[in-house]
């Protein structure tokens, strides 16, 4: 048995197919006063499909708030990731708590084990089980589901274009999605951008072995998961975008093309917003620096214009 890929301190593949995870820190559900609440729901017991529900706390009254719904979906080149590591629970919790928004968290399969498009189908499905569950689940009564939002990270701003396409074609019927957020968009092509031709060698590979690991079988970065140019959308229907990207980020190129690519195609409201100074998913690694604490206000000035 050898090793066959590995991102240091995240995981490891071996030849046999084994593949061993090291899991960051983990934040445990919790109760924060006159902030949110959290906890964790199954979505489909047997793929399985989990999520974490936050909750905001809201002013004592006869009559609670309909509060809008934001669906994150977690990075990790789609092979790492949860969204019980510690900085998404806080960044998370904490932008519950400044949008007056109930967020679920989404913790989608897996690849290498689960190659692309299972994250898709499994988040897809995750809209799905809002939709069905909002009378059922007593942390969703007051969910507004005319007013659904989907943001993710690295990968999962992959997701978040791949599931609103796939809302466009099949819609769901009691969820109107007003918008996204893609958070430094993790796509990819055949070809190389500029950035990437001049970029190092570490980072290269490290982004060619996670699309390697995630794409299916025989296909290459013009697969219409990795390269966003080759989906076919109504584009007149797709909702209002507002892309995330850092001004230190290997990826940020492919953020500004993609917003480009939206405003070409005839997305009625596209706008992109640069954090200059700040890294990949800098959100998620120190959920409490001044860049994340501007970042969940930009997310909620967003929110409240739609």
């Amino acid at each position: 048995m050898s090793l066959v890929a590995e991102a240091p301190g995240f995981f490891q593949v071996f030849s046999n197919g084994v593949v061993k995870r090291f899991t960051p820190q983990i934040a445990q559900c919790s109760n924060i006063p006159h902030k949110y609440n959290s906890k964790d729901v199954i979505i489909h017991p047997t793929k399985p499909i989990t999520a974490r529900i936050f909750l905001p706390h809201t002013s004592e009254d006869d009559s609670p708030p309909r509060l809008p719904v934001l669906v994150y979906f977690h990075g990790g080149g789609f092979c790492i990731g949860s969204t019980t590591w510690a900085g998404y629970h806080v960044f998370l919790g904490n932008l519950s708590a400044t949008a007056k928004a109930i967020v679920l968290s989404v913790d989608y399969r897996l690849a290498p084990e689960n190659k692309l498009p299972i994250a898709y189908d499994d988040c897809y499905y995750a809209l799905e089980w809002l939709g069905s569950n909002s009378a059922s689940e007593p942390w969703l009564h007051n969910a507004d589901l005319s007013a659904v939002f989907l943001s993710g990270d690295s990968a999962g701003g992959n997701i978040v274009h791949q599931v609103a396409a796939r809302l466009v074609e099949k819609s769901i019927s009691n969820i109107r999605v007003k918008g996204l957020m893609p958070i430094h968009p993790y796509f990819g092509s055949e070809t190389r951008t500029e950035l990437e031709k001049k970029s190092s060698g570490n980072e290269v590979a490290m982004n060619d072995m996670f699309w390697k690991l995630s794409l299916p079988e025989g296909s290459d970065r013009d697969f219409y998961g990795c390269n966003f140019e080759k989906g076919e959308v109504e584009w007149q229907q797709f909702p209002a975008v507002l892309v995330f990207v850092a001004g230190l980020d290997f990826l940020k190129e492919r953020g500004v093309m993609y917003e480009e690519f939206l405003k070409k195609k005839g997305v009625k409201r596209v706008n992109l917003i640069e954090a200059e100074d700040e890294k990949h998913v800098f959100h998620a690694w120190d959920p409490e620096s001044e860049a994340a604490h501007l970042l969940l206000k930009q997310m909620t000035s967003f929110m409240q214009s739609l």
